[in-house]
C-alpha cells in the first residue's frame, strides 16, 4: 500500500514539478519506504512506497514499462496477483519483478480498461499511455483505496488523499453546500463525487475514468451486484451457511497474500473473532493480534477486553492490548483529525488512529472486521426498513437512519451555507428508486456498501491506518462475499438479532458468549460523553477566530451547544457538539480559511 499524486496538463504547458512534489511528500505517512517520481510531456507522477510485496528496489514507483510505452503509479494490493502473473506469462509477457504493481502494467497491457475485471484487491491506480498521452484512473469496486481529485480547464491533479491536493496549492477550498447537507444528515458522511471542498471530487468506486489530454473524460462503471434473488441456493439457510463460510474462508485466505507478517485488530465481537478463527482454521500461528481500550466515563465502559481476551486464549494468539487514559485523548484527537482527508465524526476514528500508532511497530499489515454489519444487515435500524414496501424504501431509510429533517438541519446553518431543497434526501430517493433491489431492505443495504461505506468506516480504517505506514485489509469486502451476500435472502441476514448467517457459522467455531453477545462498538465515552478535556479543545476551536469568521453554524446554536455539551443529540443519540466541532477543527488542522 503506498501513496500516489500526478497531475496532467490540458493547455499544453509542463506540469508543475514543485507541486507533484509537494503533494508526494504530503503523502510520506502512507509511504515511509520510498519515494519515487517521473515526468514526460504533459504528465507527471509522484510515488510513496510501503513495501508489503516485492520488498526489493524492482517494485519501486513509478514503474515505467519502456516496451509497453506505459508509466503506472498505484495504491492497493492486488490478491491475486501471482495467478495472474502466470495467465499474463501464458500469454507472453515477461516479468523483471515480482510487484503486484507490474501485473497491473501487464494486465493493462493485455486487456485495456478491462483489466480492472480481472482484480481481485483494493487498489486506486493511474496509467499513462506514452503514446497517446491519456491518463487512466481506476479504482476499487468497494472504494477501499481512496482516489480524490482537483480540475479545471489547464489541468488535472490527483492523489491518495485530499490534504496533498491541497499541498499542490490551488484548490477551490470554498465548503460545498450539498455536501454539508450530507455531511450533517449521515453522521458526517459525504459520498462519491463530492467532498465537503467545491474544488474537490473523488473518482467513485469501481470506476475507470479515461482522460484525454484534451481534458476530456468519461466514467466507467465496471461493477455493480444485483441485490435480487438469483441464487441456485434458493431460501435453505444450511446451503447459504455454507457458501458464507466458503466465501468468507476464500476472503481470509487472500488478504494473508503478503511478503512481511500479517496481524489483525481484534475487538472481541463477532465480525473480527470470526477472522480469528478462520485463520486458525487455516494452519495461522502466532497470529498477532491487538486490542484498545479507554477509561470508563459516565459509567460506560470503555473497553470490551473480556472478549478480545477470551479470543485469543481460546485461539493462542500472539495478543496485545492497549489501555489509554483519557488525558492523552486532546492531543490524540488533533492527531486524529490531522489524518483525516475528510472531516468525519465517528469517535472511534481516534481510536483506530491510536490503535494503528501501537500496531505498526509491531506489524505491517493487519485485518479488519470492517463492513460485515452493512453486508449482512447487522444494524439495528435494518429490521425498520426491511418492514416498509419498496415504494417506500427512501422514506424509511431516512426515518431511520437520517440525524434530522431538512428544516432542523437548515436551521443549524448560516443562510450562505443552507440548499434550497433537501439535497441528501434526493440522493437517497434517486439511489433507491434503481432498479436492482427486489426489496427495501435489499435498497438500503446497496446503498450502504457501495455509497456510504466507502467513506464511513472504509475511508476511515484507511486514513487512520495509513497515518501510520499501516495497511488494513478487509475481508467482508471481498467482491465475491459481497455479490453472494447480495442475492441472500432478507430473513437469513435479519434473524437473530442480524448478521444470521454469520451467527450460524459462529456456533461452530466461536466461544458461545462472542456469539451471542450484544453488539459492540468502539467505546470513546470521553468523546461520546464530552469529558472535559475533550471539551477544552472542542471549546477552543468553536470560538477560534477563524470559526467566527467562517460562521457557517448559526452562532446562537453554537453557543447553546458549548452550553450544554451533552443536551443535544442527533435523532440517532449522537452528539451535535461534536458534530459541528468535527467539521470546524478539520478545517482549522489543514489550514482552510
Amino acid at each position: 500500500m503506498c501513496g500516489v499524486s500526478g497531475e496532467m496538463r490540458f493547455d499544453g504547458g509542463k506540469p508543475d514539478l514543485a507541486a507533484v512534489e509537494r503533494m508526494t511528500d504530503s503523502l510520506e505517512p502512507r509511504g515511509p519506504d520510498g519515494r519515487g517520481a517521473w515526468s514526460q510531456g504533459a504528465v507527471a507522477l509522484g510515488h510513496r512506497r510501503l513495501k508489503i510485496i516485492d520488498l526489493s528496489d524492482r517494485g519501486a514507483q513509478p514503474m515505467t514499462d519502456p516496451q509497453l510505452g506505459l508509466t503506472v503509479v498505484f495504491n492497493g494490493c492486488i490478491y491475486n496477483h501471482r495467478e495472474l502473473r502466470e495467465r499474463l506469462g501464458r500469454l507472453g509477457h515477461r516479468f523483471f519483478s515480482r510487484s503486484d504493481t507490474e501485473v497491473v502494467v501487464k494486465a493493462y497491457a493485455e486487456w485495456g480498461l478491462e483489466c480492472v475485471q480481472s482484480l481481485i484487491g483494493m487498489f486506486a491506480f493511474a496509467v499513462v499511455e506514452h503514446r497517446t498521452g491519456r491518463v487512466v484512473l481506476a479504482r476499487d469496486r468497494l472504494g477501499i483505496k481512496p482516489l480524490y481529485v482537483t480540475e479545471d480547464s489547464d489541468r488535472l491533479r490527483f492523489a491518495s488523499s485530499l490534504p496533498a491536493l491541497l499541498a499542490g496549492g490551488g484548490i477551490d477550498t470554498s465548503l460545498d453546500p450539498v455536501a454539508l447537507h450530507q455531511y450533517l444528515s449521515w453522521h458526517g458522511t459525504v459520498p462519491a463525487p463530492r467532498t465537503v471542498l467545491a474544488g474537490v471530487r473523488k473518482v467513485p468506486p469501481a470506476t475507470v475514468r479515461v482522460v484525454e489530454r484534451d481534458g476530456t473524460s468519461r466514467d466507467h462503471c465496471y461493477w455493480q451486484p444485483s441485490y435480487t434473488r438469483h441464487s441456485e441456493l434458493g431460501e435453505d439457510p444450511a446451503l447459504w451457511q455454507e457458501a458464507v463460510h466458503d466465501a468468507l474462508r476464500t476472503a481470509v485466505r487472500r488478504r494473508t497474500v503478503a511478503d512481511v507478517p500479517v496481524g489483525l485488530l481484534l475487538s472481541g465481537g463477532l465480525d473480527s473473532s470470526l477472522l480469528v478463527a478462520l485463520l486458525a482454521e487455516a494452519g495461522e500461528q502466532d497470529l498477532a493480534t491487538f486490542a484498545m481500550g479507554f477509561e470508563s466515563e459516565n459509567g460506560e465502559d470503555g473497553d470490551e477486553f473480556w472478549y478480545s481476551d477470551l479470543i485469543a486464549r481460546e485461539f493462542s494468539t500472539d495478543h496485545h492490548q492497549f489501555l489509554i487514559p483519557s488525558d492523552r485523548l486532546p492531543s490524540a484527537l488533533d492527531a486524529a483529525i490531522g489524518a483525516m482527508s475528510e472531516p468525519m465524526v465517528s469517535h472511534d476514528a481516534v481510536a483506530f488512529h491510536m490503535l494503528a500508532e501501537q500496531v505498526s511497530k509491531e506489524v505491517k499489515v493487519v485485518l479488519c472486521g470492517q463492513g460485515a454489519d452493512e453486508v449482512f444487515a447487522g444494524y439495528h435500524w435494518y429490521p425498520r426498513i426491511a418492514a416498509a414496501t419498496r415504494p417506500e424504501a427512501g422514506e424509511a431509510y431516512a426515518d431511520a437512519y437520517f440525524d434530522r429533517t431538512h428544516a432542523d438541519l437548515t436551521a443549524m446553518l448560516h443562510p450562505d451555507f443552507t440548499t434550497d431543497h433537501d439535497a441528501s434526501m434526493g440522493f437517497v430517493r434517486a439511489h433507491m428508486a434503481a432498479p436492482g433491489a427486489a426489496t427495501a431492505l435489499d435498497a438500503a443495504l446497496r446503498m450502504d456498501v457501495h455509497a456510504l461505506m466507502p467513506d464511513d468506516p472504509v475511508k476511515r480504517v484507511d486514513n487512520m491506518t495509513m497515518a501510520w505506514g499501516l495497511e488494513a485489509r478487509v475481508p467482508f469486502l471481498d467482491h465475491e462475499l459481497v455479490e453472494l451476500a447480495a442475492a441472500c435472502p432478507p430473513q437469513l441476514k435479519l434473524a437473530q438479532g442480524g448478521k444470521a448467517v454469520l451467527k450460524d457459522i459462529g456456533r461452530k467455531i466461536l466461544p458461545p458468549e462472542v456469539v451471542d453477545r450484544p453488539k459492540g462498538y468502539f467505546p470513546v465515552p470521553a468523546v461520546r460523553h464530552m469529558a472535559e478535556p475533550v471539551l477544552a479543545r472542542v471549546r477552543e476551536a468553536l470560538t477560534a477566530p477563524e470559526a467566527r469568521g467562517r460562521a457557517v453554524f448559526d452562532q446562537r446554536l453554537v453557543h447553546e451547544l458549548l452550553a450544554a455539551p451533552n443536551g443535544h443529540r442527533t435523532k440517532r443519540g449522537a452528539n451535535t457538539l461534536w458534530q459541528v466541532a468535527s467539521l470546524e477543527i478539520w478545517l482549522q488542522k489543514h489550514g482552510i480559511k
